[in-house]
């Protein structure tokens, strides 16, 4: 789910086709009384009640920062691919080039640990020496090209490949404001203790590192200064997080030549060209007065310091992947951030990294062995059935003017759901992969994802390309894509499960769907029409009715509080919440078109409508430790857990009827107070 980075057709009144009924035979209780605590009332603190017991008896480990639902899947999956890639690694009759041995070859060197320590940091003692003969401004320059294309590493600012927004059958290239490593800007502009403490931290990691690499204690205290001073000058010129959520903000299109103008520093035209981009003359800018202020930079900071800089933009990114000093320094300063007791083990590390670097290997081999096909067409089901009850409730708006309406059904017919894995796998042809060079190989995989993505300029746009690896749990909505996409890896319990009566599924992986098809309706997924393109289909009264909605949600996760004085930020996770709201309501919608939905029978002493509700609740119970939480707050769009039990069942009406919640219980809201968007 955008949970990003978390997103069908039978009459109003017929039944999911092959559904499962609430007689479904299982020994497993989908909704356990034992992982509540009953003696809590629903209408005052839903999230104990549904899971109380669940969290008391479930700490966060000593190798996690939180722990919930999805944590344990996710455990689940890892081990999963644990076994796959330890099988590829054993293979010696695997077939040169065969995807196998290319995922053996690559989980075998990130396992080496011995050659590893042996190397220390040697692997990038060259680059480190290229730095140091740097010469002049347009030296620096014309090597941030070739750290950025030879997989080294990506300093100062961001640069992509992706659609144009207005036109999202061309790709383009874009930049963006970067420079930084500390999660957000505010962490360097912000004097609260949190900041303070996470930028000692930072500045311990740095002279820990630039000591390993030979510097003197006074020497690297004096580089991680100027680190810092240039990360904060930075950081100041960079947009918020909330500001970052507008899409008309963060769209300015240049033509090449126009936007070297701004910055009389750099000629981007001779700089696209080291980067591997021929014949572009236009340019998306997310953050154009972060490129003014970069270019007085380049002017004011001196030569020495930015070299300094490059300096430390090499050991970051090669620290996690280098000996035990480098792993250890790192895992110091997460630990700083997160509160995580113990590092996560190796095989844990270079399986979620084998994952993430050649995800489309690996996810044949994941998918050969968990992915049940009788899985996508269950979900195949699920979709159709809300994406009519998205339909009928879009119908039934008594807020929004049919011309809207019928421009908003138009976008919903046009979502493109995926589900499972790609129809077509990445081959990573060329890129060079052996079982004794692990850095090699990143950098490798690095340099062979460069030029992938910039040579998808002047090519058709890719519809068949997931964002998230077949394993993965999660989901998400592309709003330029206009698709609701579903790995393979959420498709199992809490999530769903073929043998789960519907009320489980239907608040489980049903909501998963609703929510993703929510954001395509969100404040910012609204904005695009049906093609991906932004574009405004609205009438200015009825999207002046749909702010002042979202206004009243966003005051209402305003008033969350998480930690002492940290609070949900309404207007950073409105796109979430909204996402939940929507998905939710659709979800019960389908729900209630079911055989189940349509009677009373109990299970396990559960109406339907409650177990409906449960299924939600225990998708977002969990533990987390108090300085992720905090950490959280500024980098995570979503709402913490507790406050998705409760954000959007509070605004629905069948809650309230399905747990007796009257006035006088602490999560009671009028009627009429009561938040309904779609």
């Amino acid at each position: 789910m955008k949970v990003r980075p978390l997103k069908t057709c039978f009459a109003v009144l017929g039944i999911i086709a092959a559904g499962y009924s609430a007689n479904a035979q299982s020994t497993q209780k989908f909704i356990d009384p034992a992982n509540m605590d009953l003696s809590v009332k629903p209408g005052d603190d839903f999230y104990r009640y549904a899971s109380g017991t669940w969290v008391k008896n479930n700490p966060v480990p000593a190798k996690e920062t939180r722990w919930g639902s999805f944590n344990a899947l996710r455990d689940f999956n890892i081990n999963a691919v644990k076994g796959l890639v330890e099988e590829a690694a054993a293979n010696r009759s695997a077939a040169v080039g065969s995807v196998k041995k290319r995922v053996g070859d690559f989980y075998l060197a990130a396992m080496d640990s011995m050659t590893i320590e042996k190397l220390g940091y040697t692997p990038i003692k060259p680059e480190l020496g290229k730095i140091k003969q740097l010469k002049s401004t347009a030296d620096l320059l014309n090597h941030i090209a070739y750290m950025r294309t030879t997989g080294l590493a990506a300093p100062l600012f961001g640069f992509g490949v992706g659609q144009d927004r207005k036109n999202v059958n061309k790709y383009l290239p874009q930049l963006a404001q970067g420079g930084t490593t500390l999660p957000d800007r505010d962490y360097y502009l912000k004097d609260d203790s949190r900041s303070v403490k996470i930028r000692e931290a930072y500045t311990a990691y740095m002279i820990s590192l630039f000591k390993l690499t030979g510097s003197t204690a006074a020497d690297a205290a004096k580089k991680a200064a100027v680190v810092m001073a240039i990360e904060k000058q930075l950081a100041e010129a960079q947009l918020s997080r909330v500001e970052m959520r507008d899409p008309y903000k963060t769209y300015n299109k240049f033509t090449v030549a126009d936007f070297s103008k701004t910055t009389p520093g750099i000629n981007w035209s001779s700089m696209f060209t080291k980067f591997l981009v021929n014949g572009q003359d236009t340019v998306l800018v997310s953050t154009p007065k972060f490129f003014v202020s970069m270019n007085s930079m380049l002017k004011t900071v001196p030569l020495g310091d930015w070299k300094t800089y490059l300096e430390w933009n090499v050991l970051k990114s090669a620290a996690p992947n280098l000996s035990s000093p480098f792993v250890d320094a790192t895992f110091a300063f997460n630990q700083a951030q997160t509160g995580q007791k113990i590092q996560t083990p190796r095989w844990q590390r270079m399986s979620q990294l084998t994952d993430g670097t050649i995800g489309d290997l690996l996810g044949q081999l994941y998918v050969a062995k968990y992915f049940k096909p009788d899985a996508k067409l269950r979900m195949d089901e699920l979709i159709a059935n809300l994406r009519k009850a998205f339909e009928i409730r879009i119908k039934n708006l008594d807020w929004m003017s049919d011309v809207t309406k019928q421009k908003a059904l138009e976008k919903l017919h046009a979502f493109r759901p995926k589900i499972g894995y790609p129809s077509k796998w990445r081959t990573y042809d060329g890129l060079v992969i052996t079982p004794l060079t692990y850095l090699q190989n990143l950098r490798n995989a690095g340099a062979w994802g460069y030029k992938e993505m910039v040579d998808q300029l002047g090519k058709p746009v890719d519809r068949t390309r997931f964002g998230m690896t077949p394993p993965t749990v999660n989901a998400y909505y592309s709003p330029t894509m206009n698709e609701i996409v579903f790995p393979a890896g959420i498709l199992q319990f809490p999530f769903f499960d073929p043998n789960a009566d519907d009320a489980v599924n239907y608040g489980g992986i049903g909501a998963v769907i609703g929510h993703e098809m929510s954001h395509g309706f969100d404040d910012t997924g609204s904005q695009y029409d049906k093609d991906g393109n932004l574009r405004n289909w609205w009438t200015t009264e009825d999207r002046d009715k749909f702010n002042a909605k979202t206004k009243l949600l966003g005051e209402q996760f305003d008033g969350y509080k998480v930690l002492d004085t940290i609070s949900v930020n309404g207007k950073f996770t409105m796109g979430e919440n909204i996402g939940d709201l929507g998905g939710l309501n659709a979800a019960y919608e389908a729900f209630k078109m079911t055989k189940q939905g349509q009677g009373n029978d109990k299970i396990d002493g559960f109406t339907p409508d409650q177990r409906f509700f449960l299924s939600w609740a225990q998708v977002w119970r969990g533990n987390i430790l108090p300085e992720t939480a905090a950490q959280m707050i500024k980098t995570d769009p979503h709402s913490p857990g507790q406050f998705r039990t409760i954000g959007a069942p509070v605004n629905m009406d069948a809650w309230y009827k399905a747990f007796d919640v009257k006035p006088g219980d602490k999560l009671y809201k009028k009627p009429e107070d009561r938040i309904r968007l779609w």
